[in-house]
């Protein structure tokens, strides 16, 4: 029996790899973004990126490849429309009937940032990693931080 010639059509198909972060090899830079008239949206979709590591090219899921965000000017963000007296944020004392409900514009004078971390927290997964990638996230209401020593870098939005 003899073996056909192979088709010049079909191309050898080659193993590929698909590469893995490990978590010792990942480098978290930092980064400092001055939130003035900023669109807490916008902010917070660009921020949340960011944490997870999905604008390097070694991003890998269950690795956290994210980088540290320092948030300056957190009291200066804006929404757009009627968005700071409609959006409602809830929280819960544990009580019955211990449900209490501030709107953005109170949240903001009281928390500066509050807002901010929040609506970043949303878009972060659910879990240990998510829980770790939060922590990376330092906002300020200020023009001040204490996190010179790490020299971060400034990133425009």
């Amino acid at each position: 029996m003899e073996k056909d010639p192979p088709n010049p059509l079909i191309k050898r198909k080659l193993m590929t790899t698909t590469f893995s972060a490990k978590p010792a090899e990942v480098v978290h830079e930092w980064f400092v973004i001055d939130a003035t008239d900023k669109v807490l949206g916008r902010v917070a979709s660009e921020v949340a990126l960011r944490l997870r590591g999905k604008h390097k090219a070694i991003y890998t899921p269950h690795v956290d490849t994210g980088d540290f965000i320092v948030i300056i000017n957190a009291a200066k963000l804006k929404v757009t429309g009627t968005k700071s007296l409609d959006k409602v944020y809830y929280r819960h004392s544990g009580y019955p009937g211990g449900i209490t409900a501030t709107n953005f514009r109170d949240l903001q004078a009281k928390h500066p940032g509050r807002a901010l971390e929040k609506a970043v927290k949303g878009m972060l997964p659910k879990g240990p990693l998510g829980y770790a990638m939060i922590k990376k996230l330092k906002v300020y209401g200020g023009a001040e931080h204490p996190h010179t020593a790490q020299q971060p870098k400034a990133l425009e939005i």
